[in-house]
C-alpha cells in the first residue's frame, strides 16, 4: 500500500492511499472524528475500478493533522485487537 501527500499544511493534510477502498478509509474516518482537535475529515474514491482513495483532514486548534493521523491508526489497531479477541472467544464455545 502507497501513500502519497497531495497536499499539506499546518491545520489541513490530504492524502493518496492506494490500494485502500471504503473499507479502511471509512473506519480511520471515524477513529479522526473521535478526536476533539478534528474539524472535519473525509474521503472520497474517485472512481470504483481505480482503488485510490483520497483522505482529507482539516484540524481546529494547534495539533497537527499529521498526528491525529497516526493517532486514529492507533486507534484502529487497537479496535481491531480487541475484535480479533471478542472473535476466538466467541469461536471457543
Amino acid at each position: 500500500m502507497k501513500i502519497k501527500i497531495l497536499s499539506k499544511s499546518n491545520s489541513e493534510i490530504k492524502i493518496e492511499i492506494e490500494g485502500a477502498g471504503h473499507s479502511i478509509c471509512n473506519l480511520l474516518q471515524k477513529k479522526l472524528l473521535e478526536d476533539p482537535n478534528v474539524d472535519l475529515a473525509g474521503y472520497d474514491v474517485p472512481h470504483p475500478l481505480a482503488s485510490n482513495a483520497i483522505l482529507f483532514v482539516r484540524m481546529n486548534g494547534s495539533s497537527k493533522p499529521e498526528a491525529a493521523l497516526k493517532k486514529a491508526t492507533k486507534n484502529a489497531l487497537k479496535l481491531n485487537k480487541e475484535f480479533t479477541t471478542s472473535l476466538e472467544k466467541a469461536l471457543k464455545y
